[in-house]
């Protein structure tokens, strides 16, 4: 309608729509108090005069689409040219080897759900925000268990709670990285963790891995603002850094004066050895930032993770987090100190590698006696995945045959995606694949693998 034009009136609306005069009153009334239309006792209402015809709006063309990602931070410019991994779609009719899940009967639900009443329903003075850092409870008893099962000395105060490690990436890539810094990773590598580094605008140097973990040799001599490393289980290749290297890497960090990230993202489930000491634990110049998680524990929904901070690198993380969300959920922090302080959560972690160990066990049986020599597989001493390479299979063709497992009922991710300078570094130049295994049941895992054995060439 035009501006200025006349409305029915209110009876006539109400007969043609067949509603009560009341209604369409209502409506007139509010139309007019957001000032759509004009009213006036003893006057037919009209449409406002200064409302501008409605029309559809095109959409805006690329071109414009582009001038206005030029408006974008320099940040916002970066990251709207990267590629971002996205969640894998899992049919879940399908056995699907999903790295990174876990078993939805592994977490301990009657017990959560016992200490999650029992928090919801403790009486606080007030509901106000808590404490940047994290809930004092959950932050010391976080501290006590990395004591007992990583042998990492720290004070309460230097660990900060975050929502997951990608939160804990995140403060990092911010309050250490400015544009055009360098930054050292492994290849091939977590991707997400490449990607916030990329955002903030750091120049990646990739350094190689092997059986032994990343080669310190090919470290850099110029100055770099920090390594990114998963040393006790490397991601994905699972090798475990040697102690040479340990020490190699932290030396070199001293002499560059620059930061060390070690993600330890899965080293509570290391099978028939005892876990790997941390960096943290071998750092004498408070040059580690350690990222604990429990999404391999608990679960990757729960969104709980935590940093442990060199003393110097304390207030402004704390300072960063505050302005990120202020602090992570607090009954979920509540719930979980009650679990590590009852003693519930390390008997959990105890069932739960001893599955994970049956689990393993079964994937590299499966595959010695499907595949045979037909593969060779990586990363079998520790976490919860593993690597398989199909010799006789070109890397070209990895895609060609998820499908085709897929059509067998079969659910595996390629390796090349996490492969971020391509073949620079890579060895193998056949077809691999990331099988995680802590989702599986044991009889599906060999059913899986019997099933991906019929889909081979």
């Amino acid at each position: 309608m035009m501006a200025g034009e006349k409305l029915p009136s209110t009876r006539t609306l109400a007969a043609d729509l067949g509603v009560s005069r009341s209604t369409v009153v209502v409506i007139y009334e509010q139309l007019a108090a957001e000032g759509y239309i004009e009213t006036a006792a003893g006057t037919r209402a009209r449409v406002s005069s200064g409302l501008k015809s409605a029309r559809i709006e095109q959409k805006p063309s690329d071109s414009k689409h582009a001038r206005q990602a030029a408006g974008l931070s320099g940040y916002g410019q970066r990251l709207n040219q990267l590629s971002l991994p996205q969640p894998p779609m899992a049919d879940p009719r399908h056995i699907n080897f999903l790295y990174g899940a876990i078993a939805d009967e592994d977490f301990p639900t009657l017990t959560w759900r016992r200490l999650y009443s029992r928090m919801l329903t403790r009486h606080q003075q007030h509901l106000y925000y808590r404490a940047r850092e994290g809930e004092e409870l959950l932050r010391k008893e976080i501290q006590g268990y990395l004591m007992r099962a990583r042998g990492l000395q720290c004070t309460a105060d230097q660990v900060l709670i975050v929502q997951g490690t990608q939160q804990a990436l995140e403060l990092c890539a911010k309050l250490l990285i400015d544009p055009g810094n360098a930054v050292v990773m492994e290849e091939p590598c977590y991707l997400m963790a490449r990607r916030t580094f990329e955002a903030a605008g750091a120049k990646i140097v990739s350094t190689p891995v092997d059986e032994q973990g990343m080669v310190t040799s090919a470290l850099p001599e110029t100055r770099c603002s920090l390594a990114y490393v998963t040393p006790s289980h490397q991601f994905p290749l699972g090798s475990v850094m040697s102690i040479s290297r340990r020490h190699a890497l932290l030396s070199w960090a001293q002499r560059r004066s620059s930061w060390i990230i070690e993600d330890d993202y899965d080293s509570e489930f290391r099978y028939g050895l005892r876990p790997v000491d941390p960096l943290q634990a071998l750092d004498n110049s408070g040059r580690v930032i350690y990222i604990g998680t429990f999404s391999k524990a608990l679960s990757p929904q729960l969104r709980m993770g935590y940093l442990v901070l060199p003393p110097a690198l304390v207030t402004p993380f704390r300072q960063a987090k505050q302005l990120a969300d202020r602090h992570a959920p607090v009954l979920e922090q509540s719930v979980l100190a009650e679990l590590i302080r009852s003693g519930a959560y390390e008997r959990h972690l105890r069932k739960l590698k001893r599955e994970n160990e049956r689990r393993r066990s079964a994937i590299v049986e499966a595959i010695s006696r499907h595949l045979g020599a037909r593969v060779r597989v990586e990363g079998t001493d520790s976490g919860l995945h593993v690597v398989v390479w199909f010799k006789g299979i070109p890397r070209s063709a990895e895609q060609q045959f998820v499908d085709t497992a897929k059509e067998r009922g079969v659910g595996i991710w390629p390796v090349t995606p996490l492969y971020a300078e391509g073949v620079r570094f890579r060895k193998e130049r056949c077809a691999g694949f990331v099988l995680g295994y802590a989702s599986l049941k044991v009889a599906d895992i060999d059913k899986g693998i019997r099933l991906l054995a019929t889909a081979l060439p």
